[in-house]
């Protein structure tokens, strides 16, 4: 979320619809002013799958609710109304307490005691479904014995289109498959340890330039997205979430197809209730609603912090949906199914059974031991922050992720280190202390010392943090060597005498520099959260070249949000090694002392690509409005080639390919076999939901809603009450009553068609999806003399003229000991061949040849075997995909259209020039 005060209108309207009407599927591909299709009415939850106990429990509970109570459950209090970022109203004749609703994906922010985890970007480095499960489930203990009922987060939007993207750091990784996997393991460790998963920005949400209106756009962006490209990219690692059982889905800022994420029925009804199954409920980001009844039909069900602007002590919801449901423009089936959605979530995690006395423990406007319950209006003087400390023994866990995810890209012989070297030296600010210390700007939005954690919302308070300096200093001095360092960065004259000092006497120049980015709400060094290029801060590449001048072992250390461009210097001899070591968090040091001296093997792979130039990446930040005071017009001309994908189209060659990453020891690949799994046909999804339930009554006499006479009001404070049994009046409104247009289906309550990628017995889609088809197994041998981690990757050839060259599939992480040899097994699911279909609105799987290749990397594949024998058709009578030639075809047609769109650019459209595995790997 993101904190910008609104300038929006003090008042909501209840009848503002969302979307200008369109044919379904109009205008395709990624085109300016293109309009998002109408899709309702918004799918009422069933309980799917393993969700039936908890919606039992939450239809019982919401039956007894009066209307006052149902809307309390969806509208925030406002901010600063209570202690934590978010909290919805509570129920006190059942008492049932407002939900606490807080950052971060990190740590619990704004509170002490915590622990402050590695950013996304560090575990995706890992590659390990442990560690993605382990850092989760500590997260989500943390925020449970804090008093959080919903964690916000995981982040899988952005997903990290652009390099420069200001948020990438917050998510895992460009790649959707492991970005898919990373997400389905952390929304099951947050969630086994009692706590809600908000995972977010649905969807698009790839820059901070102009997310919100401001100056030089009265609306925010406008991320224009084709369909294929929406469902294999960025949609698939949101469809894994809400399979894993994610309790929430966070809407964005942006527009997608010029209409709002918190009101876009095509993506809310159409694709994430309906044909993915959500079961749990959407809450809007920070001030992302624009709207009152829209927002509501198009499926948002929680308003969060619930005013129109921050303080402001209006909003959309409140009374205003209490006015909706008397006038009917909201139905009381919406609003029901909006209050059993937060309560199943509720009861879905075992919230009943993992509260905290007196919860939330902390408050995120102070951390005064006593202070106001209701920051903003200075009541209800309390005991506010107990100063609970919930690390437990969580620093052990971030170690092992920093050290596990630090990814060595270069590597002379000159690691790892014995601590013996006569004279070891280091140089840059981000090995040492941040002058204000490591909490000292808020929400880290600020770069100075090591580089631990981005700045914006997705923060954590840190409860220390070991700095390079000092753990290299406790390893040298532990061995009786000599160590001295200069910090400043620009102190050239200093940094050229100390690294000669090392050519004269021996040892070792270990250089530190960064690259930071953010949430746009902070400007850092002109930064406005997206990265303004991709070099080092601070002038590092200088530093680099300044040390490597004078000293002949100089190792370079790097925290970065993403990648940088390193081209400077990473040839030049005298850097005989190179490190990427994340976004780490408090244990950053230690880790980058356990890989520098060896007490750790390095295994980790990048999750990104390295570009030798910004250009590479075919992709760009939108810096300036290209839509004069208009919502900037963002469109997605690349589709699915971004990142590795990009590169591989274009036969670019990247500086570290995607999945790359060396270790100490050596491994070698053979005995690919590809086993062909018995499984059914694809089976298309048919047939109709229940009718939309209600539980209990509304009563249709005003005056029951007035709020009770004498009743002390809460300053800002929002409330479900009514003001006056005038509903105009009541309203506050001026417009109230407008005629507007209606879309078709709005108010359907009646049995309604599934989609045929959708389910009626389970989320996440059409259970076939999931089939597997083939497994895979390939042997890797440890050559060398010390046991290490290998990361081997599966990637398949979809085989169109239109795929990408290969995409990642599969992926597992093991130990090998020197010596041995290691059977890899990867599944590949019928999800895993399948493109998405816009005619048919559905998943097919093209008759066109599918190949599997296993590897340490995208671009190193020595492994490769021909997918057939299974089972890819379907029972339907679809057409098996396209055997050849470009063509689209638009709704209602029923030629096979899955094609992705030909990327723009200055580069000539042609297949890359190599075609795993027959690529040299010599420049690499």
């Amino acid at each position: 979320m993101g904190f910008i005060r609104s300038a929006a209108a003090l008042a909501a309207l209840p009848l503002v619809f969302g979307q200008n009407g369109s044919s379904p599927f109009n205008n395709p591909g990624a085109v300016s002013f293109q309009t998002s299709p109408p899709k309702y009415p918004s799918p009422w939850g069933e309980g799917l799958g393993d969700w039936a106990d908890a919606y039992s429990q939450a239809e019982a509970f919401v039956s007894k609710l009066t209307l006052l109570e149902k809307v309390n459950l969806t509208t925030g209090v406002g901010w600063e109304g209570e202690k934590c970022v978010g909290n919805n109203g509570a129920i006190p004749r059942l008492g049932f307490k407002a939900l606490c609703m807080q950052d971060s994906p990190l740590g619990v922010r704004f509170a002490d005691f915590v622990s402050a985890f590695p950013a996304q970007l560090s575990v995706a480095s890992t590659w390990s479904r442990d560690l993605f499960y382990q850092r989760g489930n500590a997260m989500g203990s943390e925020h449970r014995d804090k008093g959080v009922d919903v964690q916000l987060g995981p982040v899988v939007g952005p997903i990290g289109r652009a390099p420069e993207g200001g948020r990438n750091w917050e998510g895992f990784s460009p790649d959707p498959v492991l970005s898919g996997v990373a997400v389905y393991e952390t929304v099951k460790g947050i969630q086994d340890a009692g706590v809600v998963a908000c995972t977010k920005h649905y969807v698009g949400n790839e820059q901070e330039h102009f997310r919100q209106a401001g100056a030089n756009n009265s609306e925010a962006i406008s991320s224009n997205i084709d369909d294929v490209t929406l469902h294999e990219l960025y949609v698939w690692p949101f469809a894994d979430a809400i399979r894993a059982g994610t309790g929430s889905i966070m809407c964005s800022y942006n527009q997608i197809k010029n209409s709002y994420a918190c009101q876009n029925s095509y993506l809310q009804n159409y694709i994430m209730k309906n044909e993915l199954g959500f079961q749990g409920f959407i809450m809007s980001d920070w001030s992302a609603q624009h709207s009152g009844v829209a927002s509501a039909l198009a499926g948002l069900d929680m308003t969060m912090p619930g005013d129109v602007g921050f303080d402001s002590g209006t909003s959309f919801w409140g009374p205003n949906l209490t006015i909706a449901v008397l006038n009917g423009t909201v139905p009381q089936w919406r609003l029901d199914d909006m209050a059993v959605r937060i309560v199943a979530a509720w009861y879905y995690v075992d919230r009943e059974n993992n509260q905290v006395e007196n919860s939330p423990t902390f408050s995120s406007w102070t951390q005064d031991t006593y202070g106001y319950s209701h920051y903003y209006a200075s009541e209800g003087y309390t005991l506010l922050n107990e100063h609970l400390d919930v690390q437990d023994d969580h620093a052990e866990l971030i170690r092992k992720i920093d050290a596990d995810g630090t990814v060595l890209l270069k590597n002379n012989g000159a690691l790892p280190l014995t601590g013996k070297e006569k004279l070891t030296t280091v140089f840059g600010s981000d090995a040492g202390e941040a002058m204000y210390g490591p909490n000292g700007c808020g929400d880290r939005g600020c770069d100075n010392g090591t580089l631990a954690m981005g700045w914006g919302s997705g923060t954590a308070n840190f409860p220390y943090l070991i700095t390079p300096l000092e753990a290299i200093k406790s390893v040298v001095r532990g061995n009786g060597g000599s160590i001295e360092s200069v910090i400043d960065d620009f102190a050239y004259a200093q940094q050229s005498a100390l690294a000669h000092r090392v050519s004269q006497t021996g040892g070792a120049c270990i250089v530190f520099a960064n690259s930071d980015a953010g949430e746009g709400y902070i400007t850092v060094d002109g930064n406005e959260g997206d990265r303004n290029n991709l070099t080092l801060w601070h002038e590092g590449d200088a530093l680099v070249n300044n040390v490597a001048s004078q000293c002949p072992n100089t190792i370079v250390v790097m925290h970065t949000v993403g990648p940088v461009l390193v081209g400077n210097w990473s040839d030049n001899a005298n850097v005989t090694a190179i490190i990427w070591a994340g976004i780490p968090g408090q244990e950053s040091g230690n880790a980058i002392a356990d890989i520098l001296y060896g007490a750790v093997n390095p295994g980790g792979k990048t999750p990104f690509t390295w570009g030798k130039t910004r250009e590479s990446y075919g992709t760009d930040v939108l810096y300036v409005n290209n839509n004069g005071q208009g919502a900037p017009q963002d469109n997605f001309v690349e589709g699915v080639f971004i990142d590795y994908r990009y590169f591989d189209r274009f036969n670019e060659t990247p500086q570290y390919e995607f999945g790359y990453g060396l270790s100490y020891t050596n491994f070698s690949y053979a005995n690919i076999k590809v086993n062909a799994r018995s499984a059914p046909a694809y089976v298309p999804t048919t047939g109709n939901t229940p009718a939309a339930p209600t539980y209990g009554s509304v009563s249709n006499r005003t005056a029951d809603y007035l709020c009770p006479p004498g009743f002390h009001f809460i300053s800002a404070y929002i409330y479900p009450c009514l003001n006056s049994t005038n509903l105009a009046t009541a309203s506050l409104e001026p417009r109230y009553g407008q005629n507007v247009t209606i879309n078709p289906g709005e108010y359907d309550s009646s049995p309604q068609p599934r989609l045929p990628a959708g389910s009626a017995v389970g989320s996440g889609g059409n259970a076939h999806l999931y089939d597997v088809l083939y497994t895979v197994t390939a042997d890797v041998t440890n050559t060398g003399a010390v046991a290490g981690d290998e990361v081997a990757q599966l990637y398949v050839s979809l085989g169109g003229p239109n795929d990408p060259v290969v995409v990642l599939r599969n992926f597992d992480r093991k130990t090998i000991a020197p010596g041995a040899t290691t059977t890899y097994s990867f599944d590949i699911t019928r999800r895993d061949l399948s493109n998405w279909d816009t005619a048919a609105q559905d998943w097919i799987i093209s008759s066109y040849t599918k190949t599997a290749y296993v590897g340490s990397s995208s671009r190193r594949l020595p492994l490769s075997g021909k997918l057939s024998g299974a089972n890819t058709g379907t029972s339907s009578g679809y057409p098996p995909g396209p055997t050849g030639g470009s063509s689209s075809a638009s709704a209602g047609s029923t030629a096979s259209s899955y094609h992705h769109g030909k990327p723009t650019g200055t580069k000539s459209w042609a297949p890359p020039a190599y075609s795993p595995p027959g690529y040299t790997t010599k420049n690499w």
